[in-house]
């Protein structure tokens, strides 16, 4: 998988905080864009962003949890980092159980800060990663005709070749050819692997 340009996206309503923060940014080599509030990150929003997001808590109009809560719907998998004021602290752990990676409260270390986005990008990238490779395996399945599916998915459930041949009525040889073609097709030599890859995809399988 190529690299991904990832950029930190800072929303925060402070003037001041938010120059600050694009200066830390930028000092810190990181690609940064700062907005001014949650609809105009959120007009923004596009499901290409990679990443992650630093978001204030208490701002005017949308706050950052109702932000967080319109990217869910819209199922971003981009990683947020909420800043906080102490009285925001249980808030902050509501919005790490709806998927938040994490918190900071003001005033921070800015150390803190660029230690956290750091692990935040590394999990985006890890989230891309297998994202990817999970389209991939979908892409492989999909290339399977629907009789190599049907054997695939016998072979899974752990049957046989000889079970295999006798439910469906077709030699031992067919069930062996289709089974050899099934492996070629999905990229692996080994049946643990193809349940893993198979299982990995299972949820997206079953959605059609």
């Amino acid at each position: 998988m190529t690299d991904i340009h990832q950029t930190v996206y800072v929303v925060e309503d402070d003037e001041a905080v938010r120059d600050s923060l694009e200066l830390l940014l930028k000092s810190a080599k990181k690609s940064v864009k700062t907005y001014p509030t949650a609809n105009a990150f959120l007009s923004d929003y596009s499901d290409r962003m990679a990443g992650c997001i630093v978001l204030d808590i208490r701002m005017p109009g949308m706050d950052g949890l109702e932000l967080q809560k319109k990217l869910n719907e819209r199922h971003s998998i981009l990683p947020i980092i909420f800043v906080t004021g102490h009285g925001d602290v249980p808030m902050a752990v509501d919005a790490m159980k709806e998927g938040a990676v994490d918190f900071i409260q003001k005033p921070y270390r800015e150390e803190a800060l660029l230690e956290k986005i750091e692990a935040a990008l590394e999990q985006d990238r890890e989230q891309r990663r297998t994202l990817g490779e999970k389209q991939e395996i979908v892409r492989r399945i999909k290339t399977l005709t629907p009789r190599e599916k049907e054997i695939m998915d016998r072979m899974i459930a752990g049957q046989a070749n000889k079970v295999i041949a006798i439910e469906l009525d077709i030699s031992q040889r067919t069930v062996e050819i289709h089974r050899s073609r099934v492996m070629h097709k999905m990229g692996t030599h080994s049946l643990a692997h193809l349940v893993r890859m198979v299982l990995s995809v299972k949820d997206r399988i079953d959605a059609g």
